[in-house]
């Protein structure tokens, strides 16, 4: 216990220099060796022993993370690191690979300033590495790259120092061509990873050895000596030249920005606040005596000390019995405790300064994404999650007795994980939870079990629909009950880059109007529509093009309001509505308040939404995933059929080292059960993976028979309005 103590007081010690301290991420496509680098990271730190490293995979501390052997949370570390003569404080976080997770690694990467990509030599770059790397870009965290398995290249693939090279030299390449794609002004800057930089790392997690370009000039030990050292099996002799956590760490400290040098940076990109302000200026400098702002990534549960939100101090000094604000939320909350993570373990310390990554206790309004401070002020920008649910189950508790703990857990679960959606029915008392996929809902459902000992009865997954018009309509006149007022509107489709520019949270209506009109315009919208926009609701939006109609304006409130109702549940199946530009073009209103109340408008409006949608030919779209699979040449004909018997389409096969790669896109409702139906016919042997690719038209014949299955589950009448003729 004694030598952990002494890791915690030397980190209590360096957290006062925000100059040595390095917020780090590390992130890569699944199975790719993130969280055995991460073991021996901490053996390197002396925080577990190195003989267990890589075995003991110390991050994946639930029971479910260890049985599937995979990352489900992100989990956080701080550990020490000296180079150069001084002492470096370095706070990580090991980010999940799957696909299902991948929220998690959103929002680990508005707490850290360096993202340390991790690629398997053999598979290359991989679907989840390019969302990750666009997941840091987009926070504006900088990229290094340790390329992992290294040994399999000499053991496996038995190549010789120039095939070697050429691959590695390859995956550096595509690594760059994304970090180009993704960020060009920053690649210009010097964001590209490069060997002779020394942002480029090599190795073997297993194995416990890594080299980089300083390395091999520190120790004159080049690749034919790597060569050499494996195929003598002289591991150990190459692990003690040179060891990885030496060589990544080194890497870490030399070229991850500190925060004093990444905040001035990283504010701009992440908060919209007044930047004459003093509180702007305190999280540019990482003032520790400035306003407390914090930013909140992560809520867990402690089962001895509840909520622990874990996050990202930019300015300010937490401690315990401080009063503090919570974005959204009323009143102030009382911090209990704070302190550092040590894997699983979390450490309390007396306080800790701005730049650091804190674990807090009695943030009880706070969820992942919150911005927690001292004083009232603008919070930061929500975080933009890159996949959205598409697919739900419905959840139900086998006690009625268990009902209110059930509810209360859900709520805790929406609260932890925000790429989770739950509604609760009062009346059926069935709850349904949507996620990124199959697995996420098993996780989910799973962990009610085990860690609240709730039993419950899940019903079969049902797949997330969307609703899109597909042509501009004619303008539909809708009129109130009491036939007093009457609305006319039209809608159109939104282009794509409109869509994806709202998605991405670029354009909102929290941000000043000239931005949002600036942003749209770049997307392609034209001026005029982009000055009178009324509101954005999803990907929605609604613009006024009304002029001088008497009593709009106090009326406004309640179009609104009819205006989201009719968009959240859509004319065919009552599924949301997305991508749609409507245009409110005239209004006819009674004089009266008392005769234009919500009864009235409410009504009028959603009927004149509806109308028009059917008039624009509104169709159902389907999620649908990219699907990558790997296989031997033998059993390609039965994998590529898997995917061509689901309706799924191939787009390229190629060979790559021994095995064929068939890529290709698929409904998410016909890949339910893919999983078992692969491995019975290629004999176990493929290895795939699927990643969520928005949404897509539906095919005309398959519309009536799945409108009418989800207007039947959802006890709606069977008979669709008359309008609906064109399927």
């Amino acid at each position: 216990m004694g030598r952990r103590k002494k890791i915690v007081q030397e980190c209590e010690r360096l957290m006062d220099t925000p100059e040595n301290i390095r917020n780090i991420a590390i992130a890569a496509h699944i199975d790719h060796g993130k969280t055995t680098l991460t073991d021996n990271l901490l053996a390197g730190a002396g925080m577990i022993s190195s003989d267990l490293a890589g075995e003991q995979l110390a991050m994946d501390t639930e029971e479910d993370e260890q049985e599937r052997g995979i990352t489900i949370d992100a989990a956080n570390v701080s550990m020490t690191h000296e180079y150069q003569e001084t002492n470096h404080l370095i706070n990580l976080i090991d980010t999940p690979g799957h696909v299902d997770f991948g929220g998690d690694v959103t929002r680990a990467m508005r707490a850290v300033d360096g993202a340390l990509v991790v690629v398997d030599a053999v598979e290359g770059t991989m679907p989840q590495t390019e969302t990750v790397l666009r997941q840091a870009l987009r926070e504006g965290v900088k990229p290094a790259l340790f390329i992992n398995k290294v040994d399999r290249l000499i053991n496996e693939l038995q190549e010789g120092p120039e095939e070697m090279q050429e691959r590695l030299q390859s995956v550096i390449g595509d690594v760059n061509e994304l970090i180009r794609g993704m960020a060009e002004e920053k690649y210009e800057e010097g964001w590209k990873v490069s060997v002779q930089d020394g942002t480029v790392a090599f190795g073997s997690a297993l194995y416990n050895w890594a080299t980089s370009v300083p390395q091999m000039q520190e120790t004159g030990i080049d690749f034919a000596d790597i060569i050499e050292y494996n195929r003598n099996d002289e591991i150990d002799e190459l692990r003690e030249y040179s060891p990885l956590s030496t060589v990544v760490l080194d890497m870490v400290a030399e070229h991850f920005p500190n925060p004093v040098k990444a905040q001035p940076e990283r504010v701009p990109t992440v908060w919209r606040g007044d930047d004459t302000t003093e509180l702007a200026e305190g999280m540019r400098l990482v003032d520790d005596e400035g306003d407390v702002v914090f930013m909140v990534t992560d809520i867990g549960i402690d089962p001895h000390a509840g909520e622990i939100a874990t996050g990202r101090l930019f300015s300010g000094t937490l401690e315990r019995g401080q009063d503090l604000y919570v974005s959204g939320t009323a009143g102030t909350n009382r911090i209990q405790s704070v302190g550092i993570f040590m894997g699983g373990e979390r450490e309390e310390v007396e306080s800790v300064p701005a730049g650091n990554i804190a674990a807090v206790t009695g943030l009880r309004d706070a969820i992942a994404g919150s911005t927690v401070s001292s004083t009232e002020m603008t919070p930061f920008e929500s975080i933009e999650h890159i996949s959205e649910p598409v697919i739900t189950k419905s959840v139900e508790a086998q006690n009625m007795d268990d009902l209110p703990k059930l509810i209360e857990t859900l709520q805790q679960v929406s609260k932890e994980d925000p790429t989770i959606r739950i509604e609760i029915n009062e009346d059926t008392g069935e709850h349904l939870i949507s996620g990124q996929g199959e697995l996420h809902l098993e996780v989910i459902t799973q962990r009610i079990e085990r860690n609240q000992g709730i039993p419950v009865t899940t019903g079969e997954p049902i797949v997330v629909f969307r609703e899109a018009v597909q042509q501009p309509s004619d303008m539909v006149e809708g009129q109130s009950p009491n036939r007093h007022n009457r609305f006319y509107l039209t809608v159109e489709p939104l282009s794509q880059d409109v869509v994806e520019t709202i998605k991405r949270g670029e354009a909102s209506m929290d941000m000043p109007e000239q931005e949002r009109r600036e942003a749209l315009q770049e997307a392609g919208m034209d001026k005029e529509t982009s000055q009178e926009i009324e509101t954005i609701h999803g990907t929605n939006v609604l613009v006024d093009d009304t002029k001088g109609i008497q009593h709009l304006n106090e009326t406004m409130e309640l179009v609104v309001e009819g205006w989201e109702e009719a968009l959240d549940d859509g004319p065919l199946a009552a599924e949301p509505v997305q991508g749609t530009l409507i245009r409110l073009d005239d209004a006819r209103l009674h004089e009266d308040a008392i005769h234009r109340g919500p009864a009235q408008v409410i009504p009028a409006v959603r009927q004149a939404v509806h109308g028009a949608l059917i008039d624009g030919r509104i169709s159902m779209l389907e999620p649908i995933q990219n699907v990558r699979i790997d296989v031997p040449s033998e059993h390609m004909g039965p994998a590529s059929g898997e995917l061509q018997g689901r309706r799924g389409r191939v787009d390229d096969m190629y060979q790559e080292g021994d095995l064929m790669v068939v890529e290709g896109v698929a409904p998410v409702d016909e890949m339910i059960g893919f999983a078992s139906d692969i491995r019975s016919a290629t004999e176990g042997r493929a290895s795939w993976n699927t990643e969520n690719a928005g949404f897509q038209v539906m095919a005309d014949n398959l519309q009536p028979d799945t409108i009418m299955e989800i207007r039947e589950r959802k006890g709606m009448k069977l008979e669709l309005p008359a309008s609906v003729d064109y399927f």
